[in-house]
């Protein structure tokens, strides 16, 4: 009896289970034996009750934990040595790190680091010297590397952290696309959205400002409350809408600095099922340091709302600035405001854009095609 192929894959954190949500189940239903590993936590508790999912905990620490690191290590090459997998991919740094390099040393056939960022990109001095040493070690321990977009293939390759031979882009990138239909205000019960937006007390009529993810410095939230703020000095009236929780190691200061720029902020905090929010949104802003890929941008892009977000690595493959949104300067809070209002100001510009960001999802990003360039790429590793 043939046994079929045997697949891990893994993250560090429970949480960014969220980064290929669907995956699973879609490798499972395509014939593999599907294998996650996490640190542990709600999310892979829940994805271990899925049928045909065997969940694996690995205590894993984001930041560098000497000792720590070394138990996640031994811990990951003995789950390596008893699953046995035919493909091992894994992706956010720590995870591709310890899985990696344990990987490696459990001779595992088919090692794929998934590259969805650069944490380097916002760090100096030693840290950075630091970050850029372990990447080398998950990239140098890994066959290929598979990067979520063509910016960061280019970075990763002019830091030095990878031959331009050992990565490659699926597609147009992404690492998990987006489920096109069920961002469609379509997709919503009548009634709704009209009344989520009265429960959070938005006002009619005034162009609302989104923004959807965790808050954190390298998110732009600063450069965001700079440039609300010049909103404000030039009576650009607008409402600003915050969906998503503090990052680890945040105090909070980023949500005061924005919260009384104009009008007062309407922050909803972690919510589970962002889709509905993207509905009241005239505008998606994401003035970002640094990305992979930004799903987001592709959310809002689905929803049919235009992007304002920077040209960052990552973020500049997210938007055709001047036709599904607009790209400024990372850092640039002038140009940030002046993107922003003259989308506020022309209606008619917001909605050209945002049908040409719903066309352009569809076709390069639906996650049914993300999916297969990806299931696809796995099989034929198994014979490389």
């Amino acid at each position: 009896m043939t046994h079929p192929p045997r697949i891990l894959l893994g993250v560090t954190s429970d949480m960014s289970l969220t980064l290929m949500r669907g995956f699973p189940e879609y490798l499972r239903d395509e014939g593999w034996d599907v294998h996650v590993v996490s640190a542990p936590g709600p999310a892979l508790s829940a994805l271990g009750t899925v049928p045909g999912i065997a969940t694996h905990a690995v205590a894993m620490v984001r930041q560098p934990s000497p000792l720590q690191d070394l138990r996640s290590l031994i811990a990951w090459h003995r789950l390596l040595r008893q699953v046995r997998p035919n493909v091992i991919s894994v992706g956010t740094p720590k995870a591709a790190l310890l899985g990696g390099i344990a990987g490696f040393l459990a001779k595992v056939p088919r090692r794929i680091y998934i590259l969805r960022g650069l944490r380097l990109e916002t760090c100096s001095g030693m840290q950075r010297r630091m970050l850029a040493a372990l990447e080398r070690i998950s990239m140098g321990v890994a066959h290929d590397v598979v990067s979520v977009s063509e910016s960061l293939s280019r970075r990763v390759v002019e830091y030095g952290l990878v031959s331009a031979a050992k990565v490659r882009v699926l597609g147009h990138g992404s690492s998990n696309g987006v489920d096109v239909e069920a961002f469609t205000r379509d997709s919503f019960a009548p009634g709704k959205i009209a009344s989520l937006a009265e429960s959070l007390g938005i006002v009619a009529e005034v162009p609302v400002i989104g923004f959807v993810g965790r808050l954190s410095a390298d998110k732009g939230l600063t450069v965001l409350s700079e440039a609300r703020a010049l909103l404000t000095q030039r009576g650009v009236d607008h409402q600003l809408l915050v969906v998503g929780g503090l990052d680890e190691g945040e105090d909070g200061s980023l949500i005061e600095a924005i919260r009384f720029s104009g009008r007062q902020m309407i922050a909803t905090g972690h919510v589970h099922d962002t889709r509905p929010y993207f509905q009241l949104m005239d505008i998606f802003c994401l003035p970002t340091y640094r990305e992979g890929f930004p799903n987001v941008v592709l959310e809002s892009a689905a929803s049919g709302v235009p992007a304002v977000t920077t040209d960052a690595t990552g973020a500049v493959d997210s938007v055709v600035t001047e036709i599904t949104g607009l790209i400024v300067a990372v850092g640039s809070a002038t140009e940030l405001a002046d993107a922003l209002e003259r989308l506020i100001a022309d209606e008619s510009l917001r909605s050209r854009m945002g049908e040409a960001a719903r066309i352009r999802v569809t076709a390069q990003f639906d996650r049914a095609d993300v999916w297969d360039r990806l299931n696809t790429y796995y099989v034929e590793s198994l014979h490389s």
